[in-house]
């Protein structure tokens, strides 16, 4: 470092240190100078927090609600001709506009337009300070509760004391009380005598979606709507214009995907739209495997093959398919609920024909789904139906989801195979298992008896055809016991249950009946049958008690027919063949229409003495009302 004339070395000027700030005035007497203005630190704004769809595109008006057109037009009217309830209650499933209808109200009841000298109007402005404030659910006289956490008879009380007092600042003070069926009972009770007459600037608006734990003397005194859900196609449209507003495009599958996924709700369906969105590619647009993989479903087109496998009984062919909707990440249960949703269409498809022409079907179903309507009829697909729901039900307690779903479809295909009951009857008489039946009795005829198959196995109920037989309350004369006691059921209801379970008949002439009464049977059931004659008959009958053994009551003789008819149908050969087919079959109640209100014959004493309680032959399955097509058979 270069040194000066006296030797010291002095620093450059960059090192220089800066002199220290003078605290008073300077050699001339001046001020000093303000040191320099520091920078202005840099501008930090907080990013705006996203709002989901749900709440972004929430209705705000009366026409932006989509779906409700009965409900809207109920509302102007009212406002129209100035007749607003002071309570309404709405009622549907979750999503479709139940709160966000309460709050368009309110701010109808308590708008006071742009000018603030409006009055309500249906029509809300959305820029006065009341409908600004109940927007942003901070105006003092619209209070919204969420029933369910706000339950009790204190919470209602509170409600009771606040309305006794006039709004502070609004025209109305509205009460908005969410899922109104969760209050208790005592709760209920505290509200009904101020909804009732409730000071005249109070509205109540209630929102449910389980009307039917609303009491009905709630019900009586509010006007309740309605709410739908919402058509699958307006949703579509109403998701698509949504997605346009964001700048996202999605295919038009991928839309009805969505909306069928919502089942009628709008915000259950922005909200699959909102993350439908989040995966949208760098071209903003989303792709309908995208949003097929999102829901887990398996593709339309695996399912029409998955049904066309079952169809065939093609088990390899089935298992091949849900292996591919696994692959796809399709979750089993759900591939399992879409196989239900095509059969409820085919069903459909079969029932009405002409559906295969509406322009509102998928091009899957008006093609594949037509070919595959012409194949089947109402009673398989009805046992497919049962078997899916009944399938469905197992996933609850499965351990291991796709190998529920694979035996669940091994068991449709395996039932699929199977001729429908009519033709196993037929392979049966062929095959010489079963000796061949007479012809079917005439309509109207006796003594033809038929099979009905009925539940998840196949339960064999017998019922004889009816033959004449004149109703025992029109007897004047009593010719037997069993007259007397029909005599007895429409004067005498006690009389009668002990006249049938608690009397061993004797002997019985015109005026003169001996008779064991059981030890339950009260001191004076002799006195009462001879009043109940005397009435009836306008004779005096005699009612002799004996020790004789008599007869079995009227109850046991009947329960003895019954078990006689139900062996004698599990003899039957066609029976016998049936349940070697089916070993796990049950045999139901004989049901044969010959017998009367007590389970007997008329004359039974003497048919059974005669061995005239022999099963008759089967009627065909072709006969009429022969065979429950619909009905399955299976081997549970």
């Amino acid at each position: 470092m270069p040194s000066d004339m006296f030797g010291s070395s002095e620093p450059p000027d960059e090192a220089l240190p800066e002199p220290p700030p003078s605290e008073g005035p300077d050699l001339f007497g001046e001020a000093p100078a303000p040191p320099p203005p520091a920078p202005p630190a840099p501008l930090v704004t907080a990013p705006t927090p996203y709002r989901v769809l749900a709440r972004k595109y929430r209705p705000q008006t009366f026409d932006d609600l989509i779906g409700q057109e009965a409900l809207v037009r109920t509302l102007r009217n009212a406002f129209e001709q100035d007749r607003v309830a002071h309570a309404y209650l709405l009622t549907g499933v979750r999503g479709v506009g139940k709160t966000t209808t309460a709050r368009i109200v309110a701010r109808a009841l308590n708008c006071v337009g742009p000018d603030g000298k409006g009055g309500p109007t249906v029509d809300p402005c959305g820029v006065c300070p009341e409908c600004r404030d109940i927007l942003v659910d901070r105006h003092p006289d619209v209070i919204e509760l969420d029933a369910a956490s706000n339950n009790g008879v204190e919470d209602v009380r509170e409600i009771r004391e606040q309305v006794r007092f006039r709004p502070s600042r609004a025209r109305f003070k509205v009460y908005i009380l969410d899922e109104v069926h969760m209050l208790s009972s005592a709760a209920f009770n505290a509200l009904l005598k101020t909804l009732e007459e409730p000071p005249p600037a109070v509205v109540f608006l209630f929102a449910t979606t389980e009307l039917r734990k609303v009491p009905a003397t709630i019900l009586s005194r509010c006007q309740t709507f309605h709410l739908r859900r919402v058509p699958q196609a307006l949703l579509s449209d109403h998701f698509a214009s949504i997605a346009a507003k964001e700048g996202v495009t999605l295919e038009p599958e991928a839309l009805a995907m969505i909306a069928r996924a919502a089942d009628g709700s709008v915000r259950d369906g922005l909200s699959l739209l909102d993350q439908a969105i989040a995966l949208a590619d760098s071209a903003h647009a989303v792709a309908t495997a995208t949003v097929r993989d999102m829901l887990g479903l398996a593709g339309r087109d695996l399912v029409f093959d998955m049904m066309e496998a079952l169809v065939a009984a093609d088990i390899t062919r089935t298992l091949e398919v849900l292996g591919a909707a696994h692959e796809r990440g399709a979750d089993p249960a759900v591939v399992l609920a879409d196989l239900a949703d095509l059969t409820h269409t085919l069903t459909r498809l079969v029932a009405v024909p002409g559906l295969a022409q509406d322009p509102s079907l998928p091009e899957a179903e008006r093609t594949r789904g037509a070919a595959l309507a012409q194949k089947l009829d109402i009673p398989a697909l009805t046992r497919l139906w049962q078997m899916l729901l009944k399938g469905l039900g197992e996933f609850t307690d499965a351990v291991d989801r796709r190998a529920t779903a694979e035996m669940i479809l091994i068991r449709l295909a395996y039932a699929a195979a199977l001729p429908p009951p009519g033709e196993i009857l037929k392979r049966l008489e062929q095959s010489g298992a079963v000796p061949a039946r007479p012809p079917a009795a005439p309509s109207g005829g006796g003594g033809g008896l038929r099979a009905i198959a009925g539940g998840g196995a196949a339960a064999m109920a017998i019922a004889a055809d009816p033959v004449a037989e004149e109703a025992p309350s029109t007897f004047a004369a009593p010719r037997s016991f069993r007259d007397v006691v029909a005599l007895a059921s429409g004067r005498a209801p006690l009389l009668h249950a002990l006249l049938v379970q608690s009397v061993h008949p004797v002997s019985f002439a015109e005026g003169r009946i001996e008779l064991r009464p059981r030890p339950e049977a009260p001191r004076d059931l002799a006195a009462q049958l001879s009043a109940m004659l005397l009435e009836a008959t306008g004779k005096r009958w005699t009612i002799s008690l004996s020790n004789a053994e008599g007869e079995a009551t009227l109850l046991e003789q009947g329960r003895s027919l019954a078990a006689d008819q139900h062996q004698s149908a599990r003899e039957h050969p066609l029976v016998q063949a049936i349940l070697a087919v089916f070993p796990n079959a049950t045999i139901g109640p004989v049901r044969d229409e010959r017998l009367d209100a007590y389970g007997l014959l008329a004359e039974a004493q003497a048919e059974m003495e005669a061995g005239l309680t022999d099963m008759p032959d089967f009627a065909p399955p072709d006969a009429s009302g022969a065979w429950d097509e619909d009905a399955p058979i299976t081997d549970e």
